[in-house]
């Protein structure tokens, strides 16, 4: 459930109260981006990422986003208080409000939304199952985190109904994409892969970071095209994302997976030192 208290454009309202009007073309069509983000301790842990990735993505679907991230971010905040959403988690929309025949009059080009909610607990491994056709790699808004999100739902909702926990989306070629909500990695050994976003996978902030920013000793990260039978044989499966970390998989369509190396363990262990070190130095000081 999200939080009593919800940030509309710039100013906190009620979850209840009627803020949005009828005719916004960018809830009517899901004609927006979003992004969700890892509130720990009062910080909005990698903000500076996710909002880099919501401006390509709106810029691709011509969606105006506000020129000024640092009020966004201090908006943002006021919602963590208003909430006392100090360690939660929270989803941030801008959605277009301009185009086509739906408007509302007089509305902003955009509209600012963001609401928080309670961390989900999640288990200590995932069964997946494969989703054939589930991406487009070679359309030109592969790997856009827009609010036209039925068909992940879609998706999700029906594994789920079936005793699975998430779905490997397969693209046009029967490579791996991603999952609906996470980026997917194998290991073998000390080489560890995952797709590139020429597979259609959403570039997940986790999953840069741990390209980009996480150094293990022993091991190393690149991306690579991966089939199922590369996931089938490898010595360790798991997913990535804001809110779930690393997370092992230890089974496919019923299929049990070799969890043999210490791959998963050593970098779940180094992301959360760099979370840790990045909510330290992003933590607001305290007033005497």
């Amino acid at each position: 459930m999200i939080h009593r208290s919800i940030l509309h454009n710039d100013e906190i309202h009620g979850a209840s109260d009627k803020v949005l009007a009828p005719g916004q073309v960018g809830l009517l069509a899901g004609w927006g981006v979003f992004t969700t983000l890892r509130v720990k301790d009062g910080v909005l842990f990698a903000f500076e990422r996710h909002w880099a990735r919501m401006s390509r993505d709106a810029a691709l679907l011509r969606v105006a986003l506000p020129t000024d991230s640092e009020a966004v971010h201090r908006d943002l905040l006021k919602l963590v208080e208003a909430n006392h959403a100090h360690n939660s988690t929270m989803r941030l929309v801008v959605v277009r409000n301009v185009g086509g025949m739906w408007e509302a009059a007089g509305n902003h080009p955009s509209d600012v939304i963001a609401l928080t909610a309670d961390l989900k607990e999640w288990s200590a491994s995932v069964r997946l199952t494969y989703v054939p056709q589930g991406r487009h790699a070679a359309s030109r808004f592969a790997g856009v985190k827009m609010t036209s999100w039925a068909m992940n739902l879609t998706c999700l909702e029906e594994a789920q109904g079936k005793g699975f926990d998430e779905v490997i989306l397969l693209n046009e070629r029967g490579e791996i994409a991603e999952c609906t909500s996470a980026n997917v990695f194998a290991a073998q050994g000390n080489q560890i892969w995952t797709p590139p976003l020429s597979a259609g996978c959403l570039p997940g902030v986790t999953r840069d970071l741990l390209l980009h920013e996480v150094r293990v000793p022993g091991f190393e990260i690149r991306e690579k095209t991966l089939l199922p039978a590369d996931l089938a044989a490898a010595d360790e499966v798991f997913i990535t994302s804001t809110t779930r970390g690393l997370l092992p998989v230890f089974e496919i369509d019923q299929t049990r997976l070799r969890h043999e190396g210490q791959a998963q363990e050593a970098l779940q262990k180094e992301f959360t030192a760099y979370v840790e070190k990045y909510v330290a130095e992003h933590r607001a000081p305290v007033r005497a």
